[in-house]
């Protein structure tokens, strides 16, 4: 079931679905995707609000946890959406245009409760208080809103302009001791390579996952950021050469083993071990 799980899976994929869109809530959980984000915000029109805050009411449960992407602290309709954090089957909150430590402690204090949030990187101001938005309670992951972000920076596009600041994002958030930053969407659904490429981009420069607004898009963005074959056997050889090791150097395929290598190594085995419990425990 797709939620942000307390283990050693790391979901890599999160799908967005419009809140005003109920009968689509039960398919984005059979989607695939690792997580799935009901969107109040983007996606729902201001006169739809409050009746998609009610969908998502009636709806969620400790069977089918998910996220909820609120409205801003700037919007009229902040204080009642922020207020389903406090149901149990809302898995974190998705914070649009945050720009201080305080939208996040304002989102909690309505919520009531530990609930993870998960502020997204909008704008400038959001970007230069980055790292207290990031060092704030109970901040799980910072997500990359790179439409928006170069909508006001006057960018041509959100591919490598963009990629100082993913770089600056992934920094921030191993400094601030919290999970890999998510990286924003690719509007278009249809082209699969580019949504390839955009996750190869993100996943080089320190980003653990990214957003998708299609089901079409997980496959490719699974594709980036879970081990493949190769990969998985050559962690397998790091870990046994380390297994069998004396005092001596380390080296596998030719090249040297140093503690960062084999860390790699075993941060990989570890990932494939947690997707193959995480299918087995959905079968």
């Amino acid at each position: 079931m797709p939620s942000e799980r307390q283990d050693a899976f790391l979901p890599q994929s999160y799908l967005f679905v419009p809140g005003s869109r109920p009968e689509r809530f039960e398919r984005a959980l059979e989607s695939g995707a690792d997580a799935v984000i009901i969107d109040l915000e983007d996606a729902v029109e201001p006169t739809a609000k409050a009746a998609a805050r009610e969908n998502i009411a009636n709806w969620v449960s400790r069977k089918s946890p998910v996220l909820v992407r609120i409205n801003g602290r700037a919007t009229p309709w902040f204080e009642q959406d922020a207020k389903l954090g406090a149901l149990d089957g809302v898995a974190g909150i998705v914070l649009p245009k945050a720009e201080s430590a305080e939208d996040v402690t304002a989102t909690i204090a309505l919520a009531r409760r530990r609930v993870p949030v998960y502020p997204l990187i909008e704008s400038a101001q959001g970007m230069w208080n980055a790292m207290d938005i990031a060092k704030a309670p109970f901040v799980k992951r910072l997500m990359f809103g790179t439409l928006d972000f170069i909508a006001e920076m006057g960018m041509p596009d959100d591919g490598e302009p963009l990629n100082h600041y993913r770089c600056q994002l992934a920094l921030i958030s191993r400094v601030a001791g919290i999970d890999t930053p998510v990286d924003g969407v690719t509007p278009d659904i249809q082209d699969v390579a580019r949504i390839g490429h955009d996750a190869l981009n993100g996943k080089r420069l320190g980003f653990g996952a990214k957003l998708c607004i299609h089901p079409k898009q997980i496959d490719a963005v699974h594709g980036v950021y879970r081990p493949g074959e190769q990969e998985l056997a050559w962690a397998a050889r790091v870990d046994e050469a380390a297994r069998h090791a004396g005092a001596g150097a380390i080296t596998v395929d030719g090249k040297m083993v140093d503690r960062p290598v084999l860390l790699r190594a075993q941060q990989i085995l570890a990932l494939a071990a947690a997707l193959a419990s995480r299918q087995a425990g959905a079968e």
